[in-house]
């Protein structure tokens, strides 16, 4: 745990750390991509797929009273997500101001989760309290509600994921509400070409384009930069849970050191992605000086939050509230 990640490591190489565990996973979780959803050039899951069946694989550990091994396979966890500290104290003390953190919800819960395996409170409590952390990961790191089938008990940590709306349906009509959301449809290269015509003749009118969940990848979004960073009413782009990674972060970044691109910017959400942990002070300087008025940069947008929010707290998927330290501050 305390060397780097391999680049391009994932679950088909038969020298990855998650290897058994992800297996074991894959024949014993219900966890479904989204219909349709490309597997990749070498069949590997995504990001999101790969580190919830890790969560759910922790849970069963823990279920088995095999704590010893929950312990390991949360140091991979926590290495896939870009926490590689082997020593408890700096998962705890290292992140606990989340500077500049890209997703500063995900690294709270796996505090939480680190708390429970190893510094349970009295021992009759720490499977609820593991069982509650691994549900927040679960649906914070899985694609939204709205996706999963009617009925579904949201507390439950079966994700199904069911076929969502075609593209072709979202552009025959003008965005609702200044709102393009194709979240949860995986974007083939011909649909990022659709998409980019269709952006560029509703430009004046879209505020918001949500690409969760799209199976994007870095060159996808790079065919689609510069018409997003031509929109002029842009404030929120939603990128999590794709195939990103820290080339395409370099691209923004320097898009955002041009006030003529972006002009609007307020948000963006780059988080469960492949291997973009943090936020280079530039990226942020230039989400400042695009919203000058918000002293804490959201980089993580929850349910009933605008894209300028301020609030020190925020409520999970699950419903319970989650303590954030100013997510996004620029110190």
């Amino acid at each position: 745990m305390g060397t780097k990640q391999t680049k391009g490591a994932g679950p088909d190489g038969g020298s990855n750390p998650w290897q058994g565990a992800w297996r074991r996973a894959q024949c014993a979780l219900p966890l479904r991509a989204p219909a349709g959803a490309p597997r990749g050039s070498c069949g590997t899951p995504a990001p999101y797929q790969r580190r919830v069946e890790m969560v759910q694989e922790v849970l069963l550990m823990a279920r088995q009273g095999r704590q010893a091994d929950a312990s390991e396979l949360l140091k991979v966890l926590r290495q896939d997500l870009g926490m590689e500290s082997t020593s408890l104290d700096d998962v705890l003390y290292r992140y606990a101001s989340f500077r500049n953190l890209v997703d500063p919800i995900t690294h709270d819960l796996i505090l939480g989760l680190a708390r429970c395996i190893h510094c349970p409170k009295t021992e009759g409590d720490v499977l609820s309290a593991t069982e509650k952390v691994c549900r927040q990961l679960t649906y914070h790191l899985s694609p939204h509600s709205r996706w999963r089938k009617p009925g579904h008990h949201k507390g439950h940590l079966q994700v199904r994921c069911v076929s969502p709306v075609r593209l072709k349906v979202v552009v025959s009509s003008p965005p609702a509400g200044g709102t393009v959301d194709i979240s949860g449809i995986p974007l083939s290269p011909q649909d990022v070409v659709q998409l980019a015509s269709y952006l560029s003749q509703h430009s004046g009118e879209v505020s918001s384009v949500e690409l969760a969940f799209t199976e994007l990848t870095d060159e996808a979004l790079l065919a689609l930069l510069d018409t997003l960073s031509a929109l002029p009413h842009l404030e929120s782009l939603s990128l999590n849970g794709n195939r990103l990674t820290c080339h395409v972060l370099r691209h923004l970044t320097d898009a955002l050191k041009d006030p003529a691109t972006f002009p609007t910017l307020a948000w963006v959400d780059l988080g469960n992605n492949v291997d973009i942990f943090s936020l280079p002070q530039p990226f942020l300087l230039g989400l400042r000086k695009r919203c000058p008025k918000q002293g804490n940069l959201p980089t993580i947008q929850e349910q009933g939050e605008g894209p300028c929010s301020s609030g020190h707290r925020t409520e999970g998927r699950s419903g319970d509230l989650l303590e954030l330290h100013n997510p996004g501050k620029i110190w």
